[in-house]
């Protein structure tokens, strides 16, 4: 293992069950683009990869097989075929017949295969011939690791985890590779000798998320107000350009995901399809269906089921930080002005939508807050809740609440302040009339408590302890599980 690699405990746990195996595997792995699945799969298998081939952002299939064959040349040093493949068949059945001649390694032989959707073109035959290639020659092969990985996680699925062809149950090991959580965020940081606190860590994590390509872009040195400046409002910066390209490289007719993208930018708080419907102009039907299971595969959104409804209710939300930063600030406001950013960082606006950002950071680490509410041993559901509000009753919304089998039901607060919250009287009487709103309205018979989750400790004063039940912090976010 190389010791570039940071996090991924999970993941290369996997790895090493895949060496030690005796079997043939097959494993695909997918993800959003700039995750880190590249790098991962080849620092890791460094020394077992005996051949790797990446696919090529809309290249014809000549020009795909073309680089298959170059590879393939480079691998077998010229000893073997040395005709062009006119077709996938023609191409595996090189590369099964180099595979044979490698039986007797002591280590195991990786096959890489990256960015795999590229290579699906029509009428391309790409799919059939990675069929054949593995039921009729890596599955006898023990000594092989077939590894697939692509950005396209919709395809990935629809085409490979679902399969109902030849690949139907053939994948042996699949892992969705998430952005990195705050935890391995900030030994990313410190690997890199950057110093900053968890507070501007979290301030980054706001602007790009634990996305580790982004994060590589930042240097020693900076704080982190100079770096956001730096990557997102200067020309020349990595974020300030990186919105399109993200997503016309992950999905055919990108501009409709980017429709429902920019409409849940303008709904920090979701919405459900009927209204999603209705701001995107997409209308309702397959497209629509089509692109909320890309975006939703991909990670750019979530669903949330709202407290006690049924699945038609389903409220989409956007938590992809760099896509909701990008909408709000960066757009139309790129400047070589170096003091772009701290003019934005001090109006209402980003003040109010820091909030917002918080809340999808804390959704986004909700494992972390059950562990320090010591619920990873309880059944928990998290979920929404909104009530639009009545003559007698007025509208209440709770982005997070979780609802615990031991008969509780948390409704969560979050708070993103530069320093202690205070809990003052009225900010009680607003958590406790809410409270008592859900109860109301919501007709549950499980206790109802007020968890706050704060950045910095809350002022514990006798308004504090009438409302607040549990609190979870800044810190608690960063805990490695």
């Amino acid at each position: 293992m190389d010791t570039r690699i940071l996090g991924r405990d999970i993941e290369m746990r996997i790895f090493e069950k895949l060496l030690n195996s005796n079997e043939p595997k097959f494993m695909a792995m997918y993800g959003r683009r700039r995750v880190g699945k590249t790098f991962l799969i080849r620092e890791y298998f460094k020394q077992h990869i005996q051949f790797a081939f990446t696919g090529s952002f809309e290249e014809s299939t000549k020009n795909q097989l073309d680089n298959f064959f170059g590879e393939y040349i480079t691998r077998t040093k010229g000893k073997k075929e040395t005709s062009k493949p006119k077709n996938w068949n023609t191409a595996f059945a090189y590369l099964a017949d180099y595979l044979y001649t490698l039986k007797g390694r002591k280590k195991k032989t990786v096959v890489f295969i990256d960015e795999l959707p590229w290579l699906d073109r029509p009428k391309s035959g790409f799919i059939t011939a990675l069929e054949y290639f593995w039921n009729q020659h890596v599955s006898q092969m023990d000594h092989v690791i077939l590894i697939v990985c692509g950005s396209a996680a919709s395809w990935m699925q629809r085409k490979l985890m679902k399969s109902k062809g030849g690949l139907h149950n053939r994948i042996t090991n699949r892992i969705k590779l998430e952005p990195f959580t705050l935890q391995e965020t900030e030994a990313f940081l410190k690997y890199k000798k950057i110093k900053l606190s968890r507070y501007h860590i979290i301030q980054l994590y706001m602007v790009m998320g634990g996305i580790p390509f982004y994060l590589n872009e930042l240097t020693t040195g900076k704080s982190s107000e100079q770096l956001i400046n730096e990557l997102c409002f200067n020309p020349t910066g990595l974020l300030s350009n990186e919105y399109e390209q993200l997503y016309y490289s992950l999905f055919k007719n990108a501009d409709k995901h980017m429709r429902i993208i920019e409409a849940l930018a303008a709904s920090p708080n979701g919405m459900n399809r009927e209204i999603l419907i209705n701001k995107s102009k997409l209308g309702d039907g397959g497209i629509l269906t089509r692109a909320i299971t890309d975006l939703y595969e991909s990670g750019f959104i979530v669903k949330q089921l709202p407290f006690n409804k049924k699945k038609k209710d389903t409220i989409y939300k956007l938590i992809d930080l760099y896509s909701l930063f990008y909408i709000k600030f960066i757009k139309g406001n790129i400047t070589k002005d170096k003091n772009r950013w701290q003019k934005i960082a001090n109006t209402n606006s980003f003040k109010a939508w820091s909030g917002y950002a918080y809340e999808n950071i804390c959704i986004l680490h909700s494992e972390q807050i059950l562990f320090k509410l010591g619920l990873r041993g309880t059944y928990t559901e998290i979920s929404s809740w909104r009530f639009a509000g009545n003559k007698e009753l007025s509208g209440t919304q709770i982005d997070m609440l979780i609802n615990r089998k031991d008969g509780i039901v948390n409704l969560c607060e979050a708070k993103f302040t530069e320093k202690e919250f205070i809990v003052t009287k009225d900010y009680s009487t607003k958590l406790r009339q809410r409270r008592a709103i859900f109860e109301h309205v919501s007709k549950t018979k499980k206790a109802v408590v007020t968890t706050l989750i704060s950045t910095f400790p809350a002022i514990k004063n006798e308004y504090y302890f009438e409302e607040i039940n549990s609190e979870v912090e800044m810190e608690d976010l960063f805990v490695k599980l």
